[in-house]
């Protein structure tokens, strides 16, 4: 299969063996699937990747895929948010806006390698179970490889990802409950062979996600923010952005990788809960209660590279309330025209937190991602504004 020159193939975390580009799931060992890439054979030396597209693929040196699936990903600005820095007594605030991707969720940078292995696999059908947003990602990605795509979504599950599942051609059961009921009818109920796009399961998820953190360095000519703050589900954004910046060090074209910050609903935040204990051990959160249905996960599959990364950046975790989420995504639109969603509210508010709690302070620069576009949950963003008689 085409694979680019520097990707060495799919490494076990514990043990270093190698897997094919196509593998899926843990490895001999029982552990994590990881991208690797021999370092010496990119030369960005100048700070000029060897791609001049305007979408993630301008990194392609340090992808797997020679010929992906894509829709131009990637490539989504980083806007200045000066009045939000000031309230929060930041130095300077600017947010990366995810919601400008094809589906408008940062997921898109990690679905179109995934299915692109997919393809390479020559998989028949493709499958995942999701809180909403990767699975409309997914169909979308699938459709355009032309594989079959199902997606088992809660009945919670956003109604516009919903409908944009059937309408990229995807096929989708709705099931009753919260995303673990999700996770368990995919595995119950589908009865032909599937290749997964399950984070983690399929590490192209991930190592796509990097791609941000790259776009971020480059915003900033190569240099790195003083934290990023990162909303927190499953894990996958997180490790994604870690493993960016990582990459960026070990080319030389950052000094430093910047503290990651992981920010949680409070209703439902377990990687919160591991790092305040001090453990490794991710506890699945009991009674779950957030608005926020994309973080509302309550045993992350990549908990463990979450807190991993946090703890190697020297980073932290913040939980916030809804009400300081959802007034955190209104005031980016109504204050920076970025249309945040509630995720992406989550991690403002945790940014505001962060600087009370004394991790920021009036001389940093921070970085918040917005992970996906506020259209796909104007309901609850309308319904927070009602809540307050407007």
């Amino acid at each position: 299969m085409p694979t680019n020159d520097a990707f060495l193939g799919l490494v076990c975390t514990e043990t270093g063996e190698r897997y094919d580009a196509t593998a899926t799931g843990h490895s001999d060992a029982g552990a994590r699937l990881e991208a690797a890439y021999e370092y010496d054979a990119v030369d960005w030396a100048d700070g000029t990747p060897a791609d001049e597209s305007d979408s993630m693929w301008r990194y392609a040196d340090l992808l797997a895929f020679e010929e992906p699936v894509t829709a131009a990903e990637g490539g989504t600005p980083l806007v200045s948010a000066p009045t939000l820095a000031a309230e929060a007594d930041i130095g300077a605030l600017s947010i990366k806006d995810e919601g400008r991707n094809p589906t408008g969720t940062v997921l898109d940078r990690g679905l179109a390698p995934a299915v692109t292995a997919a393809r390479e696999a020559d998989a028949d059908l493709v499958a995942l179970a999701t809180p909403g947003n990767a699975g409309q990602s997914a169909a979308s990605y699938a459709g355009l490889a032309e594989l079959r795509s199902y997606a088992f979504v809660p009945s919670r599950a956003p109604f516009p990802n919903k409908a944009m599942i059937n309408v990229h051609g995807g096929e989708m059961r709705v099931v009753g409950g919260r995303y673990p009921d999700a996770e368990s009818a995919l595995s119950e109920q589908l009865q032909s062979a599937w290749y997964t796009l399950q984070e983690f399961d399929n590490p192209h998820r991930h190592d796509g996600i990097k791609t941000a953190a790259f776009e971020i360095a480059e915003s900033l000519s190569w240099a790195t923010p003083d934290g990023v703050v990162v909303p927190a589900g499953t894990g996958e954004v997180v490790a994604g952005i870690a493993k960016g910046f990582r990459e960026l060090r070990e080319l030389g074209l950052t000094a430093d990788v910047p503290p990651i910050y992981a920010a949680q609903p409070s209703g439902c935040a377990p990687i919160v809960a591991a790092h305040q204990r001090d453990s490794d051990a991710i506890e699945s959160w009991e009674s779950p209660d957030t608005i926020v249905g994309e973080l509302e996960i309550t045993d992350p599959k990549g908990g463990d590279a979450a807190l991993e990364a946090v703890r190697s950046t020297g980073g932290g975790v913040v939980a916030v309330d809804d009400e300081d989420s959802l007034e955190s995504a209104v005031l980016a639109a109504q204050r920076v025209g970025v249309e945040a969603g509630p995720a992406g509210g989550v991690a403002l508010a945790g940014a505001a937190a962060l600087a009370d709690e004394g991790a920021f302070g009036s001389d940093d620069d921070v970085v918040v991602l917005n992970t996906a576009s506020g259209t796909k949950s104007a309901d609850v963003l309308r319904s927070h504004l009602m809540g307050k008689g407007i």
